[in-house]
């Protein structure tokens, strides 16, 4: 049976946990490597809740155990759209600015 748990490389441990139990007809049935099975699922996991809008950008790269710059990666390769709004965008010339 395989088990998606963990935070990825900055581990929490006091933190609850979510484990999705997926069975093992289904993980066998994988066309992936075991050793990568995990890490995918994962990926596409995070992918697809920051395309529903429901994961902001960098729980979803946390989600995939990547940093930011490799899930804005994926994003782009999928042809996800970001989601950018013109807040974020006040913010980050802020940030840019030093305000």
């Amino acid at each position: 049976m395989f088990r998606a748990t963990g935070y990825g490389k900055a581990a929490m441990p006091k933190l609850p946990k979510l484990i999705v139990e997926i069975p093992d007809d289904v993980t066998d049935a994988l066309r992936l490597p075991p050793a990568e099975r995990q890490g995918e699922l994962r990926k596409e996991l995070a992918l697809a809740l920051y395309q529903r809008g429901v994961l902001a950008l960098g729980k979803a790269a946390r989600l995939a155990d990547v940093d930011r710059t490799d899930f804005e990666r994926l994003l782009g390769e999928r042809k996800i759209p970001r989601h950018y709004s013109e807040d974020d965008l006040r913010e980050d010339l802020d940030y840019a600015c030093g305000r």
